[in-house]
């Protein structure tokens, strides 16, 4: 059964349709986080490390362009509705107060925002809208989803590599090294995350 389902994989790796796939996931990743794109980057890099199909360059080019697409697209959305969704929120209320909180941060270190946004999914989507809804600029947007989407696309597809590289012979395997990989690393930076919040808390 697992040889079948390998085979069946590493036939539909080889082919031209995987990039249309990996693009197409990523950028709907960017609006509509049903699915993290990381789960198929780092799975593409397992396979690109068993057996060169797919190419990796080409899984991180295809994966940064699918995300900044759909980056831009959940911007846009966000631009379009801002205005009504803030219109309607009641003045002084929490809901109000985080949003122009947020607007602040965006404005000061709005691309430290987006940039560590990327690599948390379902954050990326709310800082993608909020950034569109505040109106920020579009031209500097660009420029720091541009290394926000390449620097999560090398960082995905190498951590699959990495388990393709340890297990050679057995990719599903290495598909398993490499997905645990990547939670483990969001485990730890979310933990010195929350632990800096709880720190900063407390000094206030």
């Amino acid at each position: 059964m697992d040889n079948a389902i390998l085979d069946a994989i590493e036939g539909f790796v080889a082919t031209p349709w995987v990039y249309v796939a990996l693009f197409a996931v990523a950028k709907l990743d960017g609006f509509f986080p049903v699915v993290p794109s990381e789960t198929l980057v780092v799975t593409l890099g397992v396979f690109a490390a068993a057996d060169g199909n797919p190419n990796l360059l080409l899984v991180i080019l295809v994966a940064a362009l699918g995300a900044f697409t759909g980056d831009h697209i959940s911007y846009f959305i966000g631009r379009k509705s801002g205005d009504r969704v803030f219109s309607k929120l009641k003045p002084g209320s929490r809901t109000h107060r985080a949003y122009e909180h947020v607007g602040d941060m965006l404005e000061k270190r709005g691309g430290l925002v987006l940039v560590i946004a990327r690599y948390i999914p379902g954050g990326r989507t709310a800082a993608t809208l909020t950034t569109g809804a505040t109106r920020y600029p579009l031209g500097r947007f660009s420029r720091y989803d541009a290394i926000a989407a390449v620097s999560w696309a090398i960082y995905s597809a190498c951590i699959g590599y990495i388990g393709g590289a340890a297990f050679e012979h057995n990719p599903l395997r290495g598909v398993a090294l490499g997905l645990g990989l990547a939670l483990a690393i969001t485990v730890v930076h979310e933990g010195v995350r929350y632990l800096r919040n709880r720190r900063a808390s407390a000094a206030e």
